[in-house]
């Protein structure tokens, strides 16, 4: 499972139109669901995710988490993320886990998140075209693969 956590201002995803999930000060999650992963993998990028201490502190020091901030999440499901892209120009997405197995661990990343003490968790709708407007706010950006938690 691949994740791209920005620190934001505030950001908000839109599908034909409508306003479906947005948040104030928090992380934009892209969150990417590979084949093979599963909920213990979710629950150890949650749990990651939500103790990153990447909010500045009284003495503009990086060290305060999502919880500490009173801060959201919007999470983003991202098949995109699980690209490989090392033969030729075209992506190839074939280590994407399949919809019926991606969706129900992008819930489950959800509320994960949500019992890590995250203030709010808003998200996008899966599988769908969505628009995702942001203020990065450092600009702050990780990138976190679950198989590196491991080790």
């Amino acid at each position: 499972m691949k994740a791209i956590i920005q620190r934001v201002s505030n950001a908000s995803v839109t599908v034909d139109g409508e306003v479906r999930g947005s948040i104030d000060k928090g992380f934009l999650i892209l969150l990417g669901v590979e084949q093979g992963d599963d909920e213990k993998e979710a629950e150890l990028l949650a749990n990651k995710i939500a103790g990153l201490r990447v909010f500045t502190d009284e003495n503009d020091k990086m060290n305060l988490a999502l919880a500490d901030v009173e801060g959201s999440a919007l999470v983003i499901s991202n098949f995109t993320l699980c690209a490989d892209c090392s033969h030729g120009r075209r992506p190839s997405f074939i280590r994407a886990a399949r919809p019926e197995t991606a969706e129900p661990l992008y819930d489950f990343f959800c509320e994960k998140l949500l019992k890590n003490g995250v203030n709010k968790v808003e998200r996008g709708v899966f599988g769908a075209d969505m628009k995702v407007g942001l203020v990065n706010d450092g600009p702050v950006t990780i990138d976190i693969n679950s198989k590196d938690l491991k080790r």
